[in-house]
């Protein structure tokens, strides 16, 4: 008497159905994090973006407030932007504020932990100026 054919999975192939589906579920959490990371790293620029303009904005305060109506020197108000945006916002990694002739330069460095392997940050430069009255 001849025995009916199997049918349906045997374990061998159920065992490989696993491992396939847990390699794609480690693909889907490694891209998770990749994107919590750039996420992470794209609000650390558009916070570091932010202290460039205000000291745009400190400058053009300082402007309005002389009463030589010249470009204000950098030592005005450097210290208070500095203070306010590297003492607790931000980590400061060698930040500086430069400017002659109603020219300003912003560079901003911070530190980012979140580089992969072979990354690295580079300064944030801001320019602007102001006009000569």
């Amino acid at each position: 008497m001849r025995q009916p054919a199997q049918s349906g999975f045997t374990l061998v192939e159920a065992l490989v159905a696993v491992l396939v589906l847990s390699l794609g579920l480690l693909g889907v959490a490694a891209m998770q994090l990749k994107a919590l990371q750039s996420a992470h790293m794209g609000y650390q620029r558009a916070v570091v973006s932010l202290a460039a303009i205000d000291a745009q904005e400190r400058a053009w305060a300082g402007l309005s407030q002389a009463s030589t109506h010249a470009c204000p020197d950098t030592s005005a108000f450097e210290n208070a932007w500095v203070s306010h945006w590297f003492n607790d916002m931000l980590i400061d990694a060698g930040s500086s504020l430069s400017g002659s002739d109603c020219t300003y330069t912003a560079t901003i460095d911070w530190q980012e932990e979140r580089y992969a392997t072979g990354e690295s940050g580079m300064a944030f430069v801001y320019q602007f100026q102001l006009p000569e009255l």
